[in-house]
């Protein structure tokens, strides 16, 4: 019997050590100048989207908070500073404040019935049972990839008093005489409410339908062997896991209810009688429309009307932070 040699067995002991456990000191992350030299390829096809962006979107957005400080009208090199004189003559403008009224007004109606009308969309294309769920989702889906642009030119002709809306309610006998419903002071921003729900329900009932899979199938069964009906497997299953998802569906609509120019503008143009002027075509009227430009005006409006916008999205933040707290303690 050989007996194995000291020495040999304390290198190779330590050999062995040392391949398993070898030195991982992190380096050091490279500094930007570093970064820059080693990566400069990707920067350089990122370029074009910088400039374009810094040029299209950031240099607008900071100039306009200088704009609103000056009485421009947009024909002169400079406009004259007046301070905040601007503000001061929003907060006394009826038109300005009529407007915000317009959007609020849409969008308090038009958010809950974009979630609400989604979310029962979302839970019958959910259902196994559902015939032509795949051909549903796409028409559904389908208004949503339109310009509203166009959909704002093609509802005015099917809303118009001799098109087939109004025709087909005088028929049914719920109107006595045809309507022109982007042509009343009465029903024009209504009219633009239910336009915009159905573009941008398809969207929304995507959402819904991402959250619905994130329910396990087990929860459901075991609701339904215990004797839960539909009504109360989803009051108390199915609802309750989708709270930080409606967070989060309803902020992301709030700020879209706030973004809706192109579709009221081409829809009735903020009229009839400026019955539905949302803010984003009163800053174009005022800018643009007007018979003397007002930039620095209407800059001025716009920077409350972006105030507004920050304030929802911090509100989207916090709220996708809660949600996703809320989801955690879920699991």
């Amino acid at each position: 019997m050989t007996h194995a040699d000291p020495g040999l067995l304390r290198s190779a002991t330590g050999a062995k050590s040392e391949a398993v456990s070898p030195d991982v000191t992190p380096r050091a992350a490279p500094g930007l100048l570093a970064r820059l030299r080693r990566d400069w390829w990707i920067y350089l096809f990122l370029l074009p989207t910088i400039v374009g962006y810094g040029a299209y979107t950031v240099y607008p957005l900071v100039a306009s908070w200088w704009y609103a400080l000056l009485d421009w009208p947009g024909f002169a090199a400079t406009g004259t500073f007046i301070g905040l004189d601007n503000f001061e003559r929003l907060m006394a403008d009826g038109l300005f404040w009529n407007s915000f009224g317009n959007s609020l007004i849409f969008l308090i109606c038009a958010v809950p019935l974009r979630v609400g009308i989604a979310l029962f969309l979302a839970i019958l294309l959910n259902r196994r049972k559902t015939p032509f769920k795949g051909f549903l989702r796409t028409l559904f889906f389908l208004p949503v990839v339109t310009t509203g642009a166009i959909i704002g030119v093609v509802f005015t002709l099917l809303l118009d008093s001799s098109g087939p809306v109004s025709i087909a309610l005088v028929t049914a006998g719920l109107l006595d005489s045809p309507a022109n419903f982007v042509a009343n002071t009465g029903t024009s921003l209504y009219a633009g409410i239910a336009v915009w729900v159905w573009k941008w329900l398809g969207i929304t009932m995507i959402y819904w339908l991402a959250a619905l899979q994130t329910i396990p199938d087990d929860v459901r069964e075991a609701a339904m062997i215990d004797g839960a009906g539909p009504g109360r497997e989803f009051r108390h299953i199915t609802l309750p896991l989708l709270i930080p998802f409606l967070v989060i569906i309803t902020l992301i609509d709030t700020v879209g209810a706030l973004n809706v120019f192109d579709l009221m503008y081409t829809l009735t143009g903020g009229g009839p009688s400026f019955s539905s002027e949302v803010i984003e075509i009163f800053i174009y009227r005022t800018a643009f429309g007007a018979t003397v430009p007002q930039l620095g005006y209407a800059s001025a409006a716009a920077v409350l009307f972006g105030l507004l916008t920050m304030g929802l999205a911090v509100g989207q933040a916090v709220g996708v932070r809660w949600a996703r707290r809320a989801t955690g303690a879920m699991k």
